[in-house]
């Protein structure tokens, strides 16, 4: 819950939507209501989300609104989803049962219905078996139709119940006064079986659209599945209990033992082991974990066993991030579902209008049996329509699409951003932290021939040096020497030189190391040195020299290292058609020579973060749709300015929270892979939309019998029942091909 201005926003689990008309109903309802600023409900995530102003309306409130026309909501913002989901378990094995009741009794209809006419008293017979598929197993389609009503509401409910309800009255008035058409020269139809077969399609599309729907948030069950119920814990005394995940405390150690999965995220205290991160990440290759690295929730320990402090735990872990994320992401709607929402509104009205006119139609201009096939054709447009494959066209397709992203190790922040990715023509990319690892290396010492100093105590003076200086390098520098075993010389004086370097005496001698600025005129540098120094400024790297005030000892080259795959990622986005820049406040010189290794040809450098943003403002004016890739505070604003904000997760918290798209892997090769996703989930919907525009289109004008005058075709109203159910069913599995994409 969040406030601002005093209006709060919550999200709610929504009860008894059947249908996006259901959707739209409970918007307009809490809409309607004082105090209620906005209401926006997702069928396919079956929430809604409120902003209200507190001081006027409550939650409990809300919850009375909505029972009154057939819904309820779950106000337990802790458990609410979870509630929800068992509710909606017991409920589809309670459709289960009475769809399969049902389906026994309607058994026998259809055989009297359509091969038995003539026997005694078949009719009755069938309206003994149809009633209670009606009324007892199909009594929610009647009670929910009846509670809209009241409150001049219409929704899916509706259209079933009154086209199974006419057909059931004018059947059950055959049945009992037949003389009425024998007096006037007809035969007396009843249309038992079509109301039963109806009710059962219908139940049975439900069935088959509740477990179809269940499978495109596999997703977000895989992710929550990830997490152990228990985990081991070491206690003061050294020892081992087995306690649950939700007691785990930050600071708590615990073991982690080979297969387990890991509980929540710390840092190694002691042992190593590999660890299979991908269902976070999406990389398949385990990472050696030892003292010191951090460890996340939900990967799996593979064949060894280590200790780690729990660091983050519960809400704040990294899985429960994405969880969450996914989660919000799944419940949000693309600008295109917005027109649809609309369409599903009227959708109901039109369709009992254009049913009332089907049976006018029928009277002025029908032949001998004008009534009954009128009523038959108003029946069949009332149950081919149905909104549902409209309102799940889009949503399905986001939480498949969003689903299949997390899965990637791809989070996507909202439905915009997946349906906006594919428009992307232009990617920006930071440097540092983006295209290269962010993190300085040493690539290369060299020493020079001449051996004025035995290499192992030269190497030991420079560790003497960086130990004691505060450049941002000197860390690599250290981190690497030390780990050549390099063993520092005893310093008996030091000089800080600002912005050049710093000055030790070691051995009795006076030493210098530093940038460039530390040497001297006229200073003598071996050839070697002089090639190595080329070489280092060719490959992008500072140069760190070291002499003793007449020579020039040694080079070393730091270099941050271009990210594994960087090249390959740009050579796939430029095959996407898309165009590459590179920005940076490096100087032109590294910058240059890092896009070259990446093969980027557009770049600009020296940046300050301000012209970052300006730069993606200028290529908007041009008409371009920019996407911007960064991991730091200073990519923020340009983050903020771009069309769609891809943040590497292993970057800073502000970036990743003001873009659109974080790669938790920070591997730019995922980046056409999202891009990718958003094309193939808006081709999707595209498709869905498509479907069930024509399906609708062309269904309604057959189920109000437009052929009948060309060549006497009229639809049974147990086709259109079928018809109508397989709608919903094919566009969910549609979505649910995205699973299949290649990425």
């Amino acid at each position: 819950m969040t406030t601002a201005n005093s209006i709060e926003t919550l999200s709610l689990p929504v009860l008894g939507m059947t249908c996006a008309g259901c959707a739209v109903s409970v918007q307009s309802m809490l809409a309607e209501q004082p105090g209620i600023s906005s209401a926006e409900v997702n069928y396919a995530t079956q929430e809604v989300t409120v902003a209200y102003n507190s001081g006027i309306i409550q939650p409990e409130q809300f919850k009375k609104v909505l029972q009154s026309v057939g819904y309820d909501l779950i106000l337990d913002q802790v458990s609410g989803k979870e509630q929800q989901q068992d509710i909606q378990r017991e409920q589809f094995q309670a459709l289960k049962k009475r769809t399969i009741y049902a389906a026994a009794l309607t058994l026998p209809v259809v055989i009297l219905g359509m091969f038995l006419m003539d026997m005694p008293n078949a009719n009755y017979i069938m309206l003994v078996f149809t009633a209670p598929v009606l009324f007892v197993f199909g009594r929610n389609f009647f009670i929910n139709a009846y509670k809209q009503a009241r409150h001049g509401k219409a929704n899916m409910d509706s259209l079933v119940a009154l086209s199974t309800g006419i057909a059931f009255l004018f059947s059950l008035f055959n049945t009992f006064y037949p003389g009425f058409w024998h007096s006037r020269g007809m035969h007396p139809h009843v249309y038992y079986e079509a109301a039963a077969v109806v009710i059962v399609f219908i139940m049975l599309g439900k069935l088959l659209e509740e477990n179809a729907k269940s499978n495109t948030s596999s997703a977000i069950k895989k992710l929550i599945g990830l997490q152990p119920q228990t985990v081991v814990l070491i206690d003061s005394n050294g020892q081992e209990q087995e306690i649950p995940v939700s007691a785990v405390k930050q600071g708590d150690i615990l073991r982690v033992k080979p297969g387990d999965k890991i509980p929540v995220d710390g840092k190694v205290s002691s042992g190593n082991s590999y660890v299979d991160e991908s269902m976070i990440s999406g990389e398949p290759v385990a990472v050696f974990k030892e003292e010191g690295k951090q460890v996340f929730a939900g990967t799996i320990n593979q064949n060894g066993s280590f200790q780690f402090i729990a660091e983050k735990v519960g809400a704040e872990t990294l899985l429960a991030q994405i969880i969450k994320m996914v989660q919000q992401a799944q419940g949000s709607k693309a600008p295109v579902q917005k027109l649809v929402d609309k369409i599903a509104g009227i959708f109901v009205p039109v369709v009992l209008f254009i049913a009332v006119c089907t049976l006018g139609a029928w009277l002025i201009f029908g032949g001998e049996y004008k009534l009954s096939q009128g009523l038959l054709a108003m029946v069949t447009v009332l149950v081919i329509a149905c909104p549902c494959a409209l309102g799940l066209a889009t949503p399905t397709a986001i939480m498949v699409g969003i689903g299949r992203g997390a899965e990637n190790g791809i989070l996507i922040k909202d439905a915009e951003a997946l349906e906006s990715g594919h428009k992307i023509d232009t990617l920006i990319l930071d440097k540092t932290g983006t295209i290269t690892l962010g993190k300085p290396l040493v690539t290369d010492v060299k020493i020079s021939d001449n051996q004025v100093v035995n290499s192992d105590i030269l190497l030991g003076i420079l560790l003497a040096a960086e130990q004691q200086s505060e450049h941002p390098l000197a860390n690599a520098i250290v981190s690497d020497l030390r780990n050549k075993k390099v063993v520092p010389a005893t310093v008996t004086g030091f000089k800080s030189i600002t912005g050049k370097g710093v000055e030790i005496v070691a051995n009795g001698l006076k030493y210098t190391v530093g940038s460039h600025k530390i040497l001297i005129p006229g200073m003598q540098i071996p050839e070697e040195l002089q090639t190595a120094v080329n070489r280092y400024q060719t490959e992008a790297a500072t140069v760190i020299y070291l002499h003793n005030g007449q020579e020039l000892l040694l080079v070393l080259a730091v270099a941050d290292q271009l990210k594994e795959g960087a090249a390959d990622a740009i050579t796939l986005l430029r095959n996407q058609g898309i165009e590459i820049h590179m920005l940076t406040g490096d100087n032109a010189f590294t910058a240059g020579a890092i896009a070259k290794m990446a093969g980027i040809t557009h770049l600009q450098a020296d940046l300050m973060p301000s012209d970052k943003a300006d730069f993606v403002r200028k290529l908007q004016k041009e008409g371009r749709i920019v996407g911007m890739a960064g991991d730091g505070i200073n990519d923020s604003e340009a983050l903020a300015q771009a069309d769609l904000s891809i943040a590497m997760a292993q970057g800073s918290a502000i970036a990743i929270d003001v873009a659109k798209l974080t790669i938790i892997s920070s591997d730019l090769r995922q980046i056409p892979k999202a891009l990718k996703l958003s094309g193939a989930t808006v081709r999707t919907i595209k498709q869905n939309l498509f479907w069930a525009f024509i399906y609708n289109l062309i269904g309604i004008p057959l189920a109000a019998g437009i052929l009948y005058p060309f060549n006497g075709f009229l639809l049974n109203p147990m086709i259109a029942g079928a018809a109508m159910a397989l709608s919903s069913v094919s566009v969910v599995a549609n979505s649910l091909r995205l699973k299949l994409v290649k990425l």
